[in-house]
């Protein structure tokens, strides 16, 4: 509102020193005129009287005073358009200003966007690694809940082979003659109970055998020790066991040992 007064009365206070300074200088001029007419006439009697010079003396004062009140009114006129120009430079000057103002807000902005950005970022890498950990522990329970008697269980694999090799020795036509050797019937029975009660234990742990003739060789899960040709049989098939294979747990504790088919 100051500033739009100022402005206001701008035009009205610049009129007013025109009209005052051309008057002054009016008044200068006429009064330099009378100056010069009057010294012309004193001039002559200067040395004749002693009055004569006194005016003389006056009209010099006057002269004087008229010089330096027109040098007054140039001053005032130059300090009022130093005024007028320190006016017109004011508006700039507060756009000047209030751009750098929202120059440091854009820049503070962009500053705060940047840091909101990274803490995003730093709180998401945060909670992948969590994620990440969560899961590998998770997955390591749980291999050692599934295969915690591994070690166990690869040591009884002996005690089954034995058992098997055991029932195989006997011949299938002296299994069930109880008549002529009674005991070894009895003792086959009590090998076979026995063998069949470890494999339920295995079983019940997660150990299961596996490995029988006319099966496809796996290199996973077989290991060949031999091959042999045999023309009622096909090519790439298990056609003898060694030794049976074990799992645990879907995983192969122990391959099976086997004599594979070949070509002729």
């Amino acid at each position: 509102q100051f500033h739009n007064i100022t402005r206001l009365n701008q035009p009205i206070n610049t009129m007013m020193n025109h009209l005052a300074a051309r008057s002054a200088i009016r008044h200068a001029a006429l009064l330099r005129s009378s100056t010069q007419r009057a010294g012309a006439v004193v001039a002559r009697s200067r040395l004749s009287s002693p009055i004569a010079s006194s005016s003389i003396n006056q009209f010099d004062a006057l002269n004087f005073s008229v010089r330096c009140f027109s040098d007054n009114t140039n001053t005032d006129k130059k300090e009022e358009e130093e005024v007028t120009t320190d006016e017109g430079e004011s508006p700039a000057a507060d756009e000047a200003e209030i751009a750098d103002e929202k120059t440091e807000e854009e820049s503070r902005e962009q500053k705060l966007e940047e840091e909101v950005k990274d803490l995003k970022d730093q709180l998401l890498r945060s909670l992948a690694e969590q994620d990440n950990t969560r899961r590998i522990a998770k997955r390591d329970v749980e291999s050692a809940r599934s295969f915690a008697i591994k070690s166990f269980a690869k040591s009884l694999l002996d005690t089954s082979d034995n058992l098997e090799r055991a029932l195989q020795a006997v011949p299938e036509d002296l299994r069930k003659d109880t008549e002529s050797h009674p005991v070894l019937v009895t003792l086959y029975e009590g090998i076979e109970m026995t063998e069949a009660g470890l494999n339920k234990a295995l079983t019940m742990n997660g150990l299961v055998r596996y490995g029988e003739i006319g099966e496809k060789f796996d290199p996973n899960q077989h290991e060949a020790l031999f091959e042999y040709p045999d023309a009622t049989k096909e090519a790439g098939t298990v056609g003898q066991i060694i030794k049976t294979g074990f799992m645990l747990n879907q995983r192969v504790l122990r391959p099976a040992e086997v004599g594979v088919i070949k070509k002729e």
